[in-house]
């Protein structure tokens, strides 16, 4: 018999029960959706969150108190809330002692400042960071117009800054911001630059701050935040090849322990960190939602194959008198138990299918309240449609192998 044939046989017998099939693709598709659903999601978070995440240029890590990211005990918190802040005497020993690295930018930050231009001003939640002109190349976010901070703007401290594109818009919608002076806290600054449009679809502020030198920072709001901790400044740090990122970061460590009088036993005290390993550390903390959402679809796609089995074996009953006129006139037991075995597959894909669709409408819901973009994460389709030819196989075995051993006579004589 053909496989044409059989393929015909197998969907016509399919949609003659149309309610008992439809019942049975709602296991498939709950399981199929709520694994597809889940996947999705986590891939729209993730697509915007590793780019995001990637502000720091491939070359370039960062050294710094903080912890890269992820969660951390209340343990870890407090151990790492006791470290000694890095400081820019930290990025000046980098800067001089490591040789595979080309460009260091000490970095301080505050938030919930305002930045006014006569009578417009910002909402009070402008991020503020006390920088270099290092600050642009190594976190990729480069001025649009006007010029960056210059290295004599550090050395003596003027009273200069570049803003974002989110302030410049609100305080300078129809003019032209350079060389006009702002108030920062109620400190007159001149504005020599503004950065280039860098959205942030999590909300950040990658926009809405204002760069000024660091030296700056530090006479006006101290070495101390407001709430009395001792500043640390962050350290970015560029190699000067792909290649070297590596031995540059092996080095920095080196010169930072040193730096720090750390013997060999004591465990470093500050965290450097790469695009990579915040990447990583999400996907770690995602895992766990991954694992959970795989095993409860899973047990979905076991109830449903079971229910499959269930609907095959009260079709290979009602059908038992075709069964035998089809082997009566020559049919074989492979060709009996291919068709209900291809039924079973083609039911068990169909809801597949549906959930799939199902699964990328409800993962990508997010994207209708957050800047995200639609993503289709075809790979996790793929691996749910095999998972439903598996479930069609595995469950539609019996019924198929239990209508392929029929004798022919006694499935005549079935009432």
């Amino acid at each position: 018999m053909l496989l044409s044939e059989i393929l015909r046989m197998a969907t016509k017998a399919i949609l003659n029960h149309k309610l008992r099939s439809i019942l049975t693709l709602v296991g498939i598709i709950a399981g199929v959706a709520s694994i597809i659903g889940v996947m999705t999601g986590i891939s729209v978070i993730q697509s915007t969150i590793e780019g995001e995440l990637s502000v720091l240029g491939t070359t370039v890590f960062q050294v710094q108190k903080w912890a890269a990211g992820g969660p951390l005990s209340e343990e870890e918190r407090r151990k790492i809330m006791r470290r000694r802040p890095t400081t820019v005497e930290h990025a000046d020993a980098i800067r001089e002692k490591v040789s595979t690295v080309t460009l260091v930018g000490p970095e301080l930050w505050d938030f919930g400042h305002v930045l006014k231009y006569r009578d417009i001003q910002t909402e009070p939640n402008l991020t503020i960071c006390g920088g270099t002109p290092e600050y642009a190349p190594n976190n990729t976010h480069y001025v649009e117009l006007g010029r960056n901070l210059s290295h004599e703007d550090v050395k003596v401290g003027r009273a200069v800054v570049v803003i974002g594109y989110a302030a410049a818009n609100k305080l300078f919608p129809w003019t032209d911001p350079i060389n006009k002076i702002v108030k920062l806290d109620g400190r007159k600054f001149k504005v020599v630059g503004v950065f280039g449009e860098k959205k942030s679809a999590m909300g950040g502020n990658f926009d809405n701050y204002v760069l000024l030198p660091i030296t700056r920072f530090k006479r006006i709001y101290g070495d101390r935040n407001n709430f009395g901790n001792e500043r640390s400044v962050n350290i970015t740090v560029r190699a000067k090849s792909p290649e070297l990122v590596a031995d540059a970061i092996a080095e920095t460590r080196a010169v930072m322990r040193r730096e720090r009088g750390l013997q060999s036993h004591e465990e470093d005290d500050f965290t450097i960190f790469t695009n990579d390993s915040q990447i990583k550390a999400f996907n770690n903390t995602t895992a766990g939602i991954k694992a959970g959402a795989f095993v409860i679809g899973i047990v979905a796609l076991i109830v449903a194959g079971i229910g499959i089995m269930n609907i095959m074996l009260v079709s290979v009953t009602e059908r038992t008198r075709e069964i035998g006129l089809r082997k009566s006139i020559g049919a074989k037991r492979r060709n009996i138990l291919f068709q209900f075995l291809l039924e079973a597959i083609i039911l068990s894909n169909i809801g597949g299918l549906i959930g799939v669709l199902i699964g990328f409408a409800l993962g990508n819901l997010v994207t209708i309240f957050t800047g995200f973009d639609i993503t289709i994460p075809i790979n996790w389709a793929l691996i749910g449609l095999l998972f439903c030819t598996a479930v069609g196989l595995i469950f539609g075995m019996w019924p198929a192998y239990k209508a392929s051993m029929m004798n022919p006579i006694e499935s005549l004589r079935f009432e």
